[in-house]
């Protein structure tokens, strides 16, 4: 199986206690694998481990996250936390 997710991608636990919460992908680990991460509960310094079959993909791609992790450009948790606030936020509006 292929990894579908991309780094920077906002995807949603399907799986666990962690159920409907909005996490990003901050990694690639093989092709059943990606590292997440929320910037609250799980900071970008200890991402958790999550098999691809228990998230769903939003369809939102953050290139601009993606692009600071492929150049190892220093991440901030509020950074994650602004990112997941704004799509919830346009989530609301709709």
């Amino acid at each position: 199986m292929v990894n579908p997710y991309r780094t920077g991608e906002l995807v949603v636990s399907r799986a666990g206690r962690d159920s409907g919460k909005y996490y990003l992908v901050v990694g690639r680990e093989n092709e059943n694998y990606v590292k997440i991460a929320n910037g609250a509960t799980r900071k970008i310094e200890n991402p958790k481990r999550k098999n691809i079959k228990h998230l769903r993909s939003t369809g939102v791609i953050y290139e601009e996250l993606a692009i600071w992790l492929e150049n190892k450009k220093k991440i901030r948790n509020e950074d994650l936390k602004r990112f997941i606030k704004n799509y919830e936020k346009n989530e609301e509006a709709k």
